[in-house]
């Protein structure tokens, strides 16, 4: 695993074999990042990683200058590695958490510039987490929230959808938060009656 761009570029990390893991590719890693450079400032961004895995993306952002990231994976192994390799990189104020994505997320409140969320490939809850991100305060205004998934599924029904990128067998799809969501619907709603 190697951070593609920023501060720690060219960073080579070892990972375990034993990790339970399906890391991101330095390809798509750094076409993401690429579209994401056009429509964040990383410095005072305010960062979610969801299913954390390694820590591939989480590290990517902090290389490129985001202080604030909270990453959250319950892996207990993951987890380790994750927090022994912030020490090792010398950053450590990111905030690790030990726990289910929807457990995090029905107990947390805190708002966020910008999700990323790599869950399970052979998982069906996509549209379940989309909704929990959604429901909940945690986007800010303007805020994106970013799906890694497999390239053959479409999730541009969902709320907020703005564009799907593919590269091979994994996609990103992108979801922004509209600035009033609520004031939206009342309008909309109003239009229709």
């Amino acid at each position: 695993m190697r951070i593609v761009s920023g501060k720690y570029k060219g960073r080579t990390i070892k990972t375990p074999f034993n990790l339970q893991v399906r890391p991101t590719t330095d390809f798509a890693k750094e076409s993401l990042f690429n579209i994401l450079n056009n429509k964040v400032d990383f410095d005072g961004l305010k960062v979610l990683d969801l299913f954390s895995g390694t820590g591939n993306i989480g590290y990517e952002f902090i290389s490129r200058g985001v202080d604030d990231i909270t990453m959250v994976e319950l892996n207990s192994e993951n987890v380790y590695f994750i927090k022994n390799t912030l020490k090792i990189l010398g950053f450590e104020k990111a905030k690790v958490h030990r726990y289910d994505v929807f457990r995090y997320l029905k107990n947390h409140d805190t708002s966020f510039d910008l999700i990323f969320a790599d869950p399970p490939f052979d998982n069906d809850f996509i549209p379940k987490l989309h909704d929990a991100i959604f429901s909940g305060n945690f986007l800010a205004p303007h805020g994106i929230f970013v799906l890694e998934h497999d390239s053959d599924l479409d999730f541009d029904t969902l709320k907020g959808f703005t564009e799907k990128r593919n590269y091979g067998k994994v996609a990103f799809s992108f979801y922004e938060m509209d600035e009033h969501p609520q004031t939206t619907e009342l309008i909309t709603s109003n239009s229709n009656s």
